[in-house]
């Protein structure tokens, strides 16, 4: 017995020293972390960035890796990562592939930011001038302001990484563009390699300047790590997306409207404050526009005053177009012109066009279904409608100024008129019928009732 445990121990000691051994060597192998931007640079691709380069860090990785295929973006979020490149801690590469891929607009100043710019065969760099919101001209003088802006930022990291300013700057002054070959010629880029192993071989034993000093680059073996994106980030990235975020505003605005009209359903209620929360997510990780959102939100306040005050039809008709403004205005650089040629995101005129018309849909079916515990009324006054004219009742709940009334044993939609405000319970007479709501006043038992 004891020379098995004997044996044992040894046995247990020996397994101990070999997975101890084992963790020693794949601790001190290197290691190389890649951070996958494809599309537009835009909050989320910053924080994609911000998120990979801490983790770099922590890990002590040998190199970060930025694997890029951008047509431009948005100019907070390249600044952002501009200043994260400058600022890192750990060696970063800027990779413009696959073959096809562009490091385009935006992209420029990202991969001149790194502390290797490196592309692949059939790839190209540049473009970064100055346009306004959707590519349209500027105007001379703030064309001026804007291009000598962008220019001295562009010209500030070709100085610190060491790069051609001049053939840098002229991506900005002149709009040009460079392929693989011409930017390496040019001292635009580092590197040319077929793929991400070359890239690694031919970045072995270089030497990075990196906030925290100097850093010999150790690639040779490393292995490669990619930088998925966590649920999170799939999440906001489904949500930054100006038609669903206006769809999502539009009902939560829909939902919390028929919660108020009828209270107590609680489900639309529910429904529209989660609705209305994704949609704000969606606004926050896009370049949104205030004015655009105060016209949305005015469109609402105009399709609840129709409610409250029918027959006075101008509240919906100005609630439309405020909708349709205030869609073309939700994204977009309309009143700031951009310092770098943004992506133009906005809504889709099919969209807007789609969500207007249930919106003018959706304020008449609810005008003519504002109903009376009976059937659906035309629109136009019939003769139980002018039968219910001068009918007494009472009021099942509070006028203020809309609210429900009880007139011939059934329940309608109500309103006061403007200023008045009738209590639960109080008696009221029909002074007339607008498209299924009836218009009551107070009835006073004595004097002219």
């Amino acid at each position: 017995m004891r020379r098995l445990i004997g044996v044992a121990a040894v046995v247990a000691a020996v397994a101990l020293l070999a997975w101890q051994s084992t963790h020693s060597v794949r601790a001190d192998e290197p290691t190389v972390l890649v951070i996958e931007i494809d599309g537009a640079i835009e909050p989320l691709s910053a924080a994609h960035i911000a998120r990979g380069l801490d983790k770099a860090r922590e890990d002590g990785v040998s190199l970060a890796v930025i694997r890029l295929d951008t047509p431009g973006g948005l100019v907070d979020s390249t600044r952002e990562i501009v200043e994260r490149l400058l600022e890192a801690q750990v060696p970063v590469a800027v990779y413009v592939s696959p073959a096809g891929a562009r490091a385009a607009s935006a992209g420029t100043f990202v991969a001149a930011a790194a502390n290797f710019a490196v592309m692949a065969p059939g790839t190209n760099i540049g473009a970064a001038a100055a346009v306004g919101a959707g590519g349209a001209d500027l105007p001379e003088t703030l064309a001026r302001k804007i291009d000598e802006d962008t220019r001295a930022f562009i010209r500030s990291i070709a100085e610190i990484r060491d790069r051609n300013g001049d053939a840098l700057e002229e991506t900005v002054s002149r709009a040009r563009a460079y392929s693989e070959q011409e930017a390496l010629d040019l001292n635009v880029i580092d590197l040319i390699a077929p793929d991400m192993d070359a890239m690694l071989e031919q970045l072995h034993g270089r030497t990075a300047e990196t906030a925290a000093g100097p850093v010999v680059v150790e690639t040779a073996g490393a292995r490669v790590n990619q930088l998925g994106r966590t649920l999170l980030e799939h999440l906001l990235g489904i949500l930054a997306n100006p038609n669903l975020a206006l769809v999502l505003f539009l009902i939560g605005g829909v939902a919390l409207w028929a919660e108020w009209s009828v209270p107590g359903m609680i489900g639309p209620g529910v429904i529209g404050v989660i609705a209305l929360i994704l949609a704000f997510v969606g606004f926050f990780n896009l370049p949104g526009n205030w004015v655009g959102l105060v016209l949305l939100a005015l469109a609402m306040g105009l399709f609840y005053a129709e409610t409250t005050a029918p027959g006075f039809s101008l509240f919906g008709a100005g609630g439309i177009v405020s909708f349709v403004l205030g869609s073309i205005f939700l994204f977009g650089n309309f009143f700031s012109p951009s310092d770098l040629p943004e992506l133009n995101i906005m809504v889709s005129p099919v969209v807007i066009a789609v969500t207007s018309g249930l919106m003018a849909a959706a304020w008449v079916l609810f005008m003519r279904l504002a109903m009376h515990g009976g059937g659906v009324s035309t629109g136009f006054q019939t003769e139980k409608d002018v039968l219910l004219e001068g009918a007494a009742g009472v009021a099942v709940s509070d006028l203020d100024p809309a609210g429900r009334v009880k007139v011939s044993d059934k329940e309608w939609s109500a309103s006061a008129g403007p200023g008045d405000s009738i209590r639960e319970g109080e008696e009221v007479r029909v002074i007339g019928v607008y498209q299924g709501v009836l218009k009551v006043e107070r009835l006073y038992r004595q004097g002219n009732g």
